[in-house]
């Protein structure tokens, strides 16, 4: 093996990932498209006016669709998402949904361990031998009958997998998580994937030389990989049909990332002026005007091209001790989901086994017979560059809730994180990376933009570290310290950290 090192421990099992075939396959795809990936890379911090792509015009106004297809994807009206821990993968593919979104980002912490476990683990889903034996003695194993569609979501473009060495640099996170589980399990069918992250239909195109690339070299027939991207940076909605077009022979649909968006919009805009602060998280809902123009426009892109209309994470998490959590979980859920499928969506994403009944009740009555809603065109849509920069008709207020909400959401999520779990139940909502990300990097854009809260307060970094203190008193846990550093190094450097997992990942 040439040029590759593997920097990382023994992880059980690991010598069956981490053969000398498997990583040549992912030193191969490294040296092919690393520097194209770095280039798209250094591209992102060239911020340019947000609209239209006038060169692309031609793509848009051409008559063209995606592939059609394969038959396990064509139903999705219920998808569950969560990490490749191996009691969640057995949970998930128990649960009744349709897709089981196999999340190596997000709702992962990229500890060797669980970079190469999870490896593991789909390993075994794909083969159907998985099981678990928990440390109190209770036994996990599949159920009889079908099981969800796995779709494994790898790292996105930015981040790297400094536990493997090729010729010298750290191999670009996204290549080995796609690598591994493409080389080990596509030879089995269903190399399905979501994309994460992508701003720009270069990056799309990337992504399709690489499956490309990977199907000739294992001799996997083009066109059986199938990925659907997540639509969840601003610049990316303004380029939702060329990244399907550059995807074209290997696109199955486009997913509406709500978090990743509103997180997106404050990055884009964090020093643009008043124009462009948002009020708290919590008051921004998927109704706003903004929001309403992103999904409107998602749906109407995807049935136009033949692809599938995937809706937003419900984060909220019923509480099986508590029934009164339960009862406005589901309704909140059941409000949400009915409103997707009204506007067209195929399917939806829950993020607990419980959800999945609602979810599907609520699908099954708009689908009926018919697998998806691929019929439904939406041809009076129409949405302009205006409305989706519209932020101004969110509506509501910074308030001091809600700043106090934002630091100990962000602080518990990093305690989570450190400690390996990148899925965290915090205040009965299922939160991800995604989430702290709005915390602090609204923090950043109240503080830079001099926001004054609806009680007169003005919003100073001395504010966010007095509240940022008060929050460590009433919590512990063996990273608290590390937390709250990362915590305000990612919210109160005069310098923006474009992803706060990069200073993390440094820290673990």
């Amino acid at each position: 093996m040439s040029g590759i090192r593997v920097l990382g421990g023994e992880v059980e099992r690991g010598e069956q990932i981490l053969t000398p075939d498997a990583l040549e396959f992912v030193a191969g795809l490294h040296r092919a498209f690393a520097a194209t990936r770095d280039d798209l890379i250094a591209r992102r911090a060239e911020r340019r006016p947000l609209g239209f792509l006038d060169e692309t015009k031609h793509i848009r106004d051409a008559d063209w669709r995606v592939a059609e297809a394969p038959e396990p994807l064509r139903d999705r009206r219920v998808e569950i998402t969560g990490p490749t821990e191996r009691k969640m993968t057995v949970n998930a593919l128990n649960s009744g949904a349709k897709v089981w979104l196999a999340d190596l980002e997000d709702a992962n912490t990229p500890h060797w361990h669980n970079v190469v476990s999870g490896q593991v683990n789909l390993y075994d889903a794909a083969r159907g031998t998985i099981d678990f034996q928990s440390p109190e003695g209770k036994y996990y194993s599949l159920k009889d009958g079908d099981h969800p569609t796995i779709v494994v979501r790898p790292r996105g473009w930015h981040l790297p997998e400094r536990h493997i060495e090729v010729d010298g640099r750290p191999a670009v996170g996204a290549l080995v998580d796609f690598g591994l589980h493409f080389f080990h399990n596509a030879a089995l069918g269903r190399p399905y994937y979501y994309l994460p992250k992508m701003e720009s239909h270069l990056e799309a195109r990337l992504w399709n030389d690489v499956f490309t690339a990977a199907q000739a070299e294992l001799g996997i027939p083009h066109g059986t990989v199938r990925a659907t991207v997540l639509i969840e940076t601003i610049p990316a909605a303004f380029q939702m049909e060329e990244i399907l077009y550059e995807l074209r022979d290997h696109a199955s649909g486009l997913n509406a990332g709500r978090w990743d968006y509103l997180f997106s919009i404050i990055k884009y805009f964090r020093d643009a002026g008043a124009d462009f602060v948002l009020p708290d998280r919590n008051s921004i809902t998927m109704t706003a005007p903004f929001m309403r123009a992103y999904t409107e426009l998602l749906v109407r892109t995807c049935h136009k091209r033949g692809a599938f209309a995937i809706g937003g994470m419900a984060a909220f998490i019923p509480n099986r001790r508590d029934p009164e959590v339960t009862e406005q979980a589901l309704a909140k859920v059941r409000d949400d989901k009915t409103r997707e499928s009204n506007d067209g969506f195929d399917g939806s994403w829950v993020a607990h086994p419980d959800l999945v009944p609602v979810c599907r009740e609520i699908f099954d009555a708009k689908l009926g017979d018919k697998p998806n809603q691929l019929d439904n065109t939406r041809p009076e849509v129409s949405v302009t560059a205006e409305q989706l920069l519209d932020f101004k008709s969110a509506g509501g207020h910074a308030t001091r809730a809600g700043l106090e909400s934002a630091v100990d959401v962000g602080v518990r999520y990093l305690l989570s994180w450190l400690a390996g779990n990148g899925a965290a139940a915090i205040h009965n909502l299922m939160e991800d990376a995604a989430t702290a990300e709005i915390s602090r990097s609204q923090l950043w854009q109240w503080v830079h933009n001099g926001v004054v809260l609806d009680d007169g307060t003005p919003v100073t970094a001395e504010l966010v570290r007095a509240v940022l203190a008060d929050t460590k008193a009433k919590l512990d846990g063996e990273h608290l310290d590390l937390a709250v550093e990362l915590f305000e190094q990612v919210a109160l450097a005069d310098d923006f950290v474009d992803f706060l997992t990069l200073p993390a990942y440094e820290r673990i």
